[in-house]
């Protein structure tokens, strides 16, 4: 695995669903991102080129995501930035290694610098 400051343009990183919601305030709001927190983080999004994912830490320093599923839901998912891969197929890979039982996943796709980030915020803080 190479460390996410040193991928290209995107880092992919596997997701554990927890729920799906019709709107992104609502995932994560159910992810317990205070909602002031979440309104600036969806303001935020409506700037960038990939609004349909949104990453950031709750309270304890645990990475969620939210990202837009096939279905057009809203996903909000455990996010595992320790196993962020350069390439899509790794990451799938990554994430059947991840799930136990009935659970669903995704591959959730963001800026490298991003990721970078947030692992160094989530190693900070925990």
């Amino acid at each position: 695995m190479k460390p996410a400051a040193r991928l290209t343009d995107s880092a992919y990183l596997p997701a554990i669903v927890r729920a799906e919601f019709d709107s992104a305030l609502d995932a994560l709001l159910a992810l317990t991102v205070p909602r002031d927190e979440a309104m600036d983080l969806l303001v935020a999004s409506w700037l960038s080129a990939e609004p349909d994912c949104l990453l950031t830490t709750i309270d304890g320093g645990r990475a969620v995501v939210v990202l837009r599923a096939a279905s057009g839901r809203w996903a909000a998912c455990n996010a595992f930035l320790n196993h962020s891969c350069d390439r899509h197929a790794d990451a799938e890979r990554r994430l059947r290694r991840l799930l136990r039982g009935h659970q669903r996943g995704h591959v959730a796709c963001l800026p490298a610098t991003v990721v970078s980030l947030a692992s160094a915020t989530t190693i900070a803080v925990g």
